[in-house]
C-alpha cells in the first residue's frame, strides 16, 4: 500500500530542504505498468538504470552544460 499523497509530499519537502533534487521521481509502477514481474525485480530494474555508468556520466555532463548556460563559475578543484 502506498503512503498517502500528503506523506509523499512531506517526505519530498524534507529531502528538498536537505538539498536533494526530487522533482523527478520514478516509482516501481513505472516498470510494473509495462512488465509482469515482482516488486523486487521492478525495484532492481530502477536501481540498475539509475546506477548505470552511462546514465551517471550523462547526468554529470548535463550538469556541466546547464551550469555553463547559466554562466556559473566553476570552482577550482583541489
Amino acid at each position: 500500500m502506498l503512503p498517502d499523497k500528503q506523506k509523499i509530499e512531506e517526505a519530498m519537502q524534507t529531502l528538498k530542504d536537505a538539498g536533494y533534487c526530487v522533482d523527478n521521481l520514478w516509482h516501481i509502477n513505472d516498470v510494473l505498468d509495462f512488465y509482469s514481474t515482482t516488486v523486487e525485480k521492478a525495484q532492481k530494474v530502477l536501481y540498475k538504470v539509475f546506477t548505470n555508468e552511462h546514465v551517471i556520466e550523462y547526468i554529470n555532463n548535463d550538469v556541466v552544460s546547464e551550469a555553463d548556460k547559466m554562466w556559473l563559475t566553476e570552482k577550482a578543484v583541489r
